[in-house]
């Protein structure tokens, strides 16, 4: 008889919630983890990044509290509490968490588990990582086996870690990951970062209001370069007003060690050296499979290493299913609680499956980043007529009294039936406003029922009718488009 009928490895954003749906639903559910619960989400990315980012931002508010008519002399920074700020609320929220995992009747077993079969493991001892002080990231190996347990069927739900660059020199003292990034106690004078995706541009906004010199070197011919073109190119022509210096169409050859300083070498048609105090990695993650014993379990994986699954999660390998990173669909939290709910309604038997065709992101830089959809560029390469709308924050009321002007809202819609294809934005909360470009898109909805439903004013939420209306050809708030010479009135 096994131990559980469930057992989930990993306790991130995909695995607990995967554990406390798989207990609601009435199964007997263990839950393995190493480190605190919430995985890197909580500990080592979203939240922590976040609350930092948050920071920032209320320091560059206050300073420039003069335009509100709010004088604050003597504005500074103290990066220890900033610090002492994010371990608060990350340990609130594992905490929480954990709090969770018990009201709903899951065991939590700590440790590291290796596969012995395909629903056994066993739990192995770590040991505390000798880098950072909020917990055992980057654990120890794995030693003394300390129990074996049994289930009827297995959730791998290990997330991901870091990517690192094979160049001369990634090993230097200084040359960090964003995991390593939590560990600086003070703010780097020069911060070179390699990459500009998500990861790379949020750390460059956060140094560089905190007085960073900050350079960005992306392979790619834009920052961002997953997201509409249009935002990519918005976000550099921003970073370069805020002092931070971008290179695109380069790469890191070389890092060396310096007279006080770390050399980076960079090669392509912006070809330099420069010097930093640290050197940022962002160029990406790989799943986090390392001595979870997949093959003694018969699970393969792709050429990358992720473990391929199907529209319920299922492995090639029958009673055991994985989420989250590790199934390299889509790097992101709520993507792994949506697989972890999916599997768990899978496993207590009701006939659930996983969408990926509507799945919005976020960039918390300044100004916010949110997509969900087609870029205008996918949506023409995947054979659409498509028709483009746009509207600047500029013109918006609510925008004008934050004092938050920067970027646009962009809609790219079918031609013909003028239905919503992808949203697009660049600008203040961002990342609040893409969730009705997400339903948008789930309910199928045109530029027309954008435009004809009501929204509240003034309220930054309007910005997507007012980009509908100019989509129709229609707008209020902005000048009308211009009329080709010749055109019929």
């Amino acid at each position: 008889m096994p131990e559980f009928d469930l057992l989930v490895v990993g306790g991130g954003p995909g695995g607990y919630v995967a554990a406390i749906r798989a207990a609601q639903r009435g199964l007997r559910v263990g839950l393995v983890e190493k480190e605190r619960p919430g995985g890197v989400c909580l500990n080592w990315g979203c939240i922590p990044t976040k609350a930092m980012l948050r920071s920032a931002e209320v320091y560059h508010t206050v300073r420039a509290a003069a335009d509100f008519g709010v004088h604050a002399d003597n504005v500074r920074f103290d990066f220890a509490a900033v610090r002492q700020r994010k371990d608060g609320i990350v340990k609130e929220l594992t905490d929480g968490v954990a709090g969770l995992l018990k009201a709903n009747g899951v065991t939590v077993i700590e440790g590291h588990a290796r596969f012995t079969a395909p629903t056994t493991v066993e739990v192995h001892e770590v040991g505390p990582s000798p880098i950072f002080e909020g917990g055992p990231r980057y654990a120890a190996a794995p030693t003394t086996a300390i129990r074996q347990v049994s289930a009827t069927d297995v959730i791998i739900a290990t997330g991901s870690v870091p990517a690192l660059l094979p160049i001369p020199g990634a090993e230097l003292p200084g040359v960090i990951t964003s995991d390593g990034a939590f560990g600086l106690t003070e703010v780097p004078k020069r911060l070179a970062i390699i990459g500009g995706s998500a990861v790379g541009a949020e750390w460059a906004s956060l140094f560089a209001t905190f007085g960073s010199e900050v350079t960005v070197v992306e392979m790619q011919d834009r920052l961002v370069p997953l997201e509409d073109k249009e935002i990519g190119v918005a976000l550099g022509r921003s970073f370069g007003k805020r002092g931070i210096t971008v290179l695109t169409g380069s790469t890191v050859t070389a890092v060396a060690q310096a007279t006080g300083a770390l050399r980076v070498t960079v090669g392509g048609p912006q070809a330099r050296e420069l010097d930093a105090d640290v050197v940022l990695v962002g160029v990406g993650r790989r799943p986090n499979t390392a001595e979870l014993g997949l093959d003694i379990a018969g699970i393969t994986t792709d050429a990358r290493g992720f473990i391929p699954v199907d529209e319920q999660l299922r492995t090639g390998v029958e009673h055991v299913y994985a989420i989250g990173d590790v199934t390299g669909k889509a790097l992101l939290a709520h993507v792994a609680s949506h697989q972890g709910l999916t599997a768990a309604d899978v496993i207590a038997g009701h006939d659930a499956h996983i969408d990926y065709t509507v799945i919005p992101a976020a960039t918390f830089t300044h100004p916010e980043i949110a997509s969900v959809g087609l870029t205008e560029d996918a949506a023409r390469a995947a054979g659409h007529q498509v028709l483009t709308a746009k509207f600047p924050f500029a013109a918006l009321g609510r925008a004008k009294t934050f004092g938050e002007t920067e970027g646009f809202v962009k809609i790219v819609a079918g031609q013909r039936h003028r239905e919503v294809l992808g949203v697009h934005i660049i600008g203040p909360s961002a990342s609040d406003l893409i969730t009705e470009g997400a339903l948008a898109i789930s309910l199928e909805a045109t530029l027309d029922e954008l435009a004809e439903t009501i929204h509240a004013h003034p309220t930054l939420g309007e910005i997507g009718m007012e980009t509908a209306l100019a989509g129709l050809g229609l707008p209020v708030h902005i000048a009308p488009p211009r009329k080709r010479p010749g055109a019929a009135s």
